[in-house]
């Protein structure tokens, strides 16, 4: 049990690392955060469509790997103790 206990853990930590460099990645929509720090000047040099639309895809599944690792070592430690 200690084994899938790690490997969750790391696999935790990486997808943690990859969702934050992901989300930075996204194109600011505007009236947020992002045109505080200089995200709301419009620039040609945006993503295209496609590129895009495979970001929000792979953002989600490294977002549900993330949730499902967080869910199984909460269960983990639930019943370990039992």
């Amino acid at each position: 049990m200690q084994i899938i206990e790690f490997v969750l853990q790391v696999i935790l930590g990486i997808t943690s690392l990859l969702l934050t460099l992901l989300i930075l990645l996204h194109k600011g929509r505007g009236g947020g955060l992002s045109d505080m720090f200089g995200g709301g000047m419009t620039s040609s040099l945006g993503s295209s469509g496609l590129a895009e639309r495979n970001l929000n895809r792979f953002t989600i599944v490294l977002a549900l790997t993330w949730f499902s690792s967080v869910v199984a070592l909460g269960l983990i430690t639930k019943f370990q103790g039992l």
